[in-house]
């Protein structure tokens, strides 16, 4: 009977946390205030490793945008994350969103990284953490790994805050699948 009432409470916090986390209002975290959903996402402008050297948020109006920070390239955890994206990058398309990823690592560093993980989607470079910052995704001297779902008019759409690198991907296109659905 005990154990019933633990698990009870535990999901009842479960489902308070998750509430909180996709909350339309607007939110402090860890690395800064959050955008409320609903509001124009910071526009941006960063080198790329991809391209012509630049990439704005701007390039992707009338397309939905899955934009992720995360701290280092190379690391375990955000190999992990860049792979699943990859993975998945056909679904994305599919979908009409495009997938960009943000560190503070150079333009330099996330040429090798795409190269060595076989990456499609562009990695943005902001090395002083400007829009890191502008997002509430900098902590320190790296971006956090946090993830915004912007909508084709450039709005806030959903966010993703303590992001677990093996099934994010999945997470993120089950709520593209729902903003969709509603628009």
């Amino acid at each position: 009977m005990n154990r019933r009432r633990l698990l009870r409470a535990a999901l009842g916090f479960c489902l308070a946390w998750l509430s909180w986390m996709i909350s339309p209002a607007p939110a402090l975290a860890l690395g800064g205030t959050q955008i409320p959903i609903g509001e124009p996402a910071p526009e941006f402008t960063l080198p790329s490793n991809a391209g012509d050297g630049e990439i704005s948020l701007a390039d992707f109006r009338n397309q939905w945008v899955v934009l992720y920070f995360y701290p280092r390239d190379f690391t375990s955890g955000c190999t992990i994350e860049a792979q699943r994206f990859e993975r998945d990058i056909a679904e994305y398309k599919a979908r009409n969103a495009q997938v960009v990823g943000i560190s503070a690592d150079s333009v330099e560093s996330h040429a090798e990284f795409c190269d060595s993980e076989g990456l499609e989607f562009p990695l943005l470079s902001d090395p002083k953490g400007a829009v890191s910052k502008a997002y509430g995704s900098w902590l320190g001297a790296m971006s956090l790994r946090h993830t915004y779902i912007i909508g084709p008019d450039g709005t806030m759409q959903a966010r993703f805050l303590g992001v677990q690198p093996v099934i994010h991907s999945r997470e993120v296109l089950a709520a593209l699948d729902e903003l969709q659905a509603k628009s």
